[in-house]
């Protein structure tokens, strides 16, 4: 007999022919009805059994956490809540599950703390919030290579292992195999890297960028979606050591193209989410709406988690200048009467989330892409503008959490970013092939960078960033 999946199995109609699922218990009622969960959707199936027909020891080993396999007909529901439910036939126990010791863990049915879930990250998924989260988490993954593959651009894998740092923060994973207690030394008396694995010092990737717009130069459309690493000592909502990043890079692309790409690219994917996964989203925002119900009124949400969504596709993005919108906020209410954090006093300061979120959300009242940044708060290799004060830079802005994605049209002038790098203090011989693009063929090109957890923080609703992957790693923890 066919193994069937709840989730279609909840979609059926009633039938005579006998079915068979294998879940984990949710719960199990008077020793007749079990709720039975596997994964494929946030439903549970009810499974209905005549106990005075299976043996006491069976019923016995039938508790919460347990794998089971049952076989039975489909028919219609006497209850409410489902349309169909299982008239068990025959189960089978494949797994055990010690009531007294799920007590102590957080498949019991109590309620518990997000951060008592991050404790036992091995078991979280098996709870109704984080099964909807990776749900998710997995479809939005397929949206993105989906929406990519579409619009005809290829997939390019960049390299996790590099030597070079794209966004020149310095804030890098080293990667080596020498003895970290003895290591070789040179006639300076520092570390020989010629001596290490790739004879050079090498890190984990904070960027596939650089690489990205190689590619670009050969196909035209590229984007890469990959793990990318930053050792910042972030203990935030908002950071993460390790997370994924998609990078999409077009040749012949200007920044007006990349604010345009940007923007379809987002309203497609949330679109995809709403159009696939009503059930967890539906799931998130009542889980939201009780959640609010604790804080004080002015910090609630002044939107549901659907209207965010909605928010994001329903409206055209506005693109506002920096300079426009350094203006906005120093006469703004807040800056005026210093509710704000951080004050705006001067042009050419870094904005914070609470600049951002307060011209998407009360000024503006749709997302905002900001472009045309100070130069010197920006990356070396974004073009500089004519007034040489700024460069061709944008950031998406969205409600609830500000920045989602930050890109640029590249800096093509072959003696302008070289120019740039000397001055930044880039050494020209460690990106040497990152130049030779500008003396072979040079051409405007723009592209941007998303992180994807933090769409999928900004999708589920969920508060903290740790919660949106499977096993997060930040300072102090790398468990699991």
């Amino acid at each position: 007999m066919q193994q069937k999946e709840i989730l279609k199995l909840l979609k059926s109609q009633p039938s005579s022919k006998p079915v068979s699922v294998s879940g984990w218990v949710r719960a199990f009622r008077s020793n007749r009805f079990i709720a039975l969960n596997d994964g494929s959707t946030i439903k549970n199936i009810q499974c209905v059994i005549d106990f005075e027909n299976f043996e006491e020891e069976t019923l016995k080993k039938i508790t919460v956490g347990a794998a089971v396999k049952v076989e039975g007909t489909l028919v219609k529901s006497r209850g409410e809540g489902q349309n169909v439910e299982i008239q068990v036939s025959n189960i089978e126990v494949l797994g055990e599950a010690n009531p007294e010791e799920v007590k102590l863990t957080i498949l019991s049915p109590k309620r518990h703390s997000l951060e008592k879930l991050r404790e036992q990250a091995h078991l979280r998924i098996r709870t109704n919030t984080f099964g909807a989260v990776m749900r998710l988490r997995s479809n939005l993954s397929f949206a993105v290579h989906e929406y990519f593959q579409k619009n005809g651009f290829y997939h390019m894998h960049t390299p996790i292992v590099t030597g070079s740092d794209a966004e020149g923060a310095g804030e890098m994973f080293r990667v080596s195999i020498l003895d970290p207690k003895n290591p070789p030394l040179d006639e300076d008396e520092n570390v020989n890297y010629k001596e290490d694995f790739f004879a050079k010092e090498t890190n984990l990737t904070v960027s596939g960028q650089l690489e990205a717009e190689t590619y670009a130069m050969g196909l035209g459309k590229v984007y890469t979606f990959g793990p990318t690493f930053r050792a910042e000592n972030s203990n935030t909502s908002r950071h993460l050591a390790e997370f994924w990043m998609i990078e999409p890079e077009v040749a012949f692309n200007d920044l007006t193209d990349n604010m345009d790409l940007a923007e379809d690219f987002i309203k497609y994917i949330i679109q995809y989410a709403l159009d696939n996964c009503q059930d967890d989203i539906e799931f998130l925002e009542n889980r939201l709406l009780q959640e609010e119900k604790s804080k004080p009124q002015s910090e609630r949400s002044e939107m549901t988690l659907s209207e965010k969504l909605h928010f994001v596709i329903d409206n055209d993005f506005e693109r506002v200048s920096y300079t426009a919108a350094i203006d906005i906020l120093k006469n703004s209410k807040p800056n005026k009467k210093k509710k704000f954090k951080y004050l705006i006093e001067e042009w050419g300061i870094d904005l914070q989330s609470e600049h951002e979120r307060y011209l998407v959300e009360k000024h503006f009242k749709c997302p905002v892409i900001l472009f045309d940044y100070p130069a010197k708060i920006k990356a070396f290799y974004m073009r500089l503008n004519d007034d040489e004060k700024t460069v061709r830079a944008m950031d998406v802005l969205f409600p609830g959490i500000g920045e989602i994605v930050g890109g640029s049209q590249r800096e093509e002038r072959y003696e302008v970013l070289k120019s740039k790098m000397e001055t930044m203090g880039i050494p020209k011989e460690e990106l040497y092939w990152y130049l030779d693009l500008r003396k072979f063929g040079t051409c405007v090109h723009s592209g941007f960078g998303l992180g994807f957890e933090r769409l999928v923080q900004f999708v589920t609703g969920m508060g903290n960033i740790r919660d949106v992957i499977p096993y997060p790693r930040t300072p102090g923890n790398a468990e699991f």
